[in-house]
């Protein structure tokens, strides 16, 4: 039924068949040690080495870095200068990226809120998208995507969509990287559509997310405003099944076949990379019919 769709795969963070991980850090009260902060940046290089590798021969395209990558980049008291330190190592894995055709991303998580009516917060966030971004262009990663949510809204969200747009303008280096997602239960596809197209760059349709908080739009709908954002660029999206025995929003160990159909459906001939966020990372690929 599927089998003219042009769609490709992935996963977050880490690998469970193998197993490895891009995530591994440490207490902040432990960053002065720079010896075990090496350490753990070199784990998390060489198991990201050996997912792309494994992802490699199984035509997984899509990977999705862990935040700590470099754990407590931007922390003022990281105990080196990490892009020095590390950068022909992160080189070189990029390059096991760009020659097996495997997509990059990361996605701040939800403490990264540039439109905070906080100096501080935002100056937080700031040098968390700057590490992102360093590391991609250490990489050589022109493809990858840096994923971020909006976060509050802070009682007004005009203003605070303005505010978003006003910090990110003045942020080339992170624009380059910069997708938009929707969430569950503040910012719909429209409103982050229209703050990415106010930046000049793409927005991301999480399915699941959307379920939730829909904006007036069928999934249909919201994949017909979003998509386009990407312009030249493959379009990414997000995918992920409720959790049935947790909270609503919670994601399940594996994706339902109804909401796989669902998206692909909404879909219709389009092409996508999809990243698959389910508990069960590289094992919930499996028994997702493609083609």
């Amino acid at each position: 039924m599927y089998k003219n769709f042009v769609i490709r795969l992935g996963y977050p963070t880490q690998n469970l068949t193998l197993p490895a991980s891009t995530n591994h850090t440490l207490r902040l009260s432990n960053l002065p040690n720079a010896a075990k902060v090496r350490g753990l940046i070199r784990e998390n290089i060489a198991d990201l080495a050996r997912i792309l590798l494994w992802n490699s021969e199984r035509d997984i395209a899509l990977f999705r870095m862990g935040q700590s990558l470099i754990p407590f980049a931007s922390h003022p008291e990281f105990p080196y200068n990490w892009a020095v330190e590390h950068g022909e190592e992160l080189r070189e894995v990029g390059e096991i990226a760009i020659d097996h055709g495997i997509r990059l991303s990361m996605h701040p998580g939800q403490f990264i809120q540039p439109a905070s009516p906080n100096p501080a917060v935002v100056e937080h966030s700031l040098l968390e998208l700057r590490y992102v971004a360093r590391a991609f262009d250490l990489m050589h990663a022109s493809d990858a995507v840096m994923v971020l949510h909006m976060g509050g809204a802070y009682g007004d969200p005009a203003t605070t969509a303005a505010r978003f747009i006003e910090v990110l303008s003045q942020e080339p280096d992170v624009l380059r990287y910069l997708a938009l997602e929707n969430d569950e239960r503040v910012w719909s596809v429209p409103e982050t559509s229209d703050t990415a197209a106010a930046l000049g760059i793409p927005a991301i349709v999480d399915a699941f997310h959307h379920g939730f908080n829909t904006g007036g739009l069928t999934l249909s709908e919201a994949l017909d405003l979003a998509l386009p954002t990407w312009g030249n660029r493959r379009p990414k999206l997000h995918l992920s099944s409720q959790d049935p025995n947790k909270r609503p929003g919670a994601h399940a160990y594996s994706i339902s076949t109804n909401d796989w159909k669902l998206l692909l459906e909404a879909l219709e001939s389009r092409e996508a990379d999809i990243m698959i966020e389910a508990k069960s990372k590289e094992l919930a690929l499996a028994n997702l019919e493609i083609r």
